[in-house]
């Protein structure tokens, strides 16, 4: 199977840069597996409009924070391409609930009704799942089928390519990824996952907010305005 680029429904920037892996072969088996789930009638999140949110929403020359998750969630109508993040007018889940205490904790800023991160990302937070897809209520069900050899390139892409990204690794998993990552030429911020399982193990009070604002204010760049 060879896949057409032009369907990919991504920024044209990181079609660019990324042009060598979607034409390398686990992709096009990434393309055949998806397919294949539609038709044997499993619902996958999130739609396929929405799989290359984040990249969208960040183009390659604007990523300024990267922030690591696992997978989408899996619930109807929660995943909509951003880690962390839940559609306008759905229930926000545990831990995103605990970001926006820490939030609270950190900047004093008051929690957001909707948990939807779109205005995080058009400010440079590249907000990436290292899985793009889930079945629907069956967490990493997609974490064998090749998305992580995508998502490991794209993070090494950013490393090699950009300079001074502050990357924001949040429990184990996220920081294995710290090996794909140049830590002389970008800053990594490490911390336990916001889940209600280990928030308690340093997330709080970690002021990861603060520490990424103050340390764009240093080079003299915008702050991440987090109220929004």
């Amino acid at each position: 199977m060879i896949v057409d680029i032009e369907s990919i429904q991504i920024d044209s920037s990181r079609k660019d840069v990324l042009a060598e892996e979607f034409a390398k072969p686990y992709f096009a088996h990434l393309k055949e597996f998806l397919l294949a789930e539609k038709q044997a009638g499993h619902i996958v999140y999130p739609k396929w409009p929405d799989i290359f949110n984040a990249f969208n929403l960040t183009p390659f020359d604007q990523v300024r924070v990267v922030i690591l998750g696992q997978d989408p969630y899996h619930g109807e109508g929660e995943a909509h391409g951003l880690c962390f993040s839940v559609q306008d007018g759905v229930r926000q889940p545990p831990s995103l609930q605990n970001i926006f205490k820490e939030l609270h904790d950190d900047l004093w800023i008051t929690p957001p009704k909707s948990g939807n991160l779109t205005k995080r990302s058009q400010q440079g937070v590249f907000l990436l799942n290292a899985i793009l897809t889930v079945r629907k209520d069956s967490p990493a069900s997609h974490k064998d089928i090749w998305w992580q050899e995508f998502t490991d390139a794209v993070i090494k892409k950013l490393s090699d390519e950009k300079i001074w990204i502050i990357f924001l690794l949040r429990w184990a998993f996220a920081q294995t990824k710290e090996l794909l990552i140049d830590t002389t030429r970008h800053i990594v911020l490490k911390c336990p996952h916001p889940s209600p399982f280990s928030v308690h193990k340093w997330f709080f009070w970690c002021k990861h907010f603060s520490r990424v604002n103050e340390i764009l204010k240093n080079r003299g760049e915008q702050e991440i305005d987090r109220s929004l």
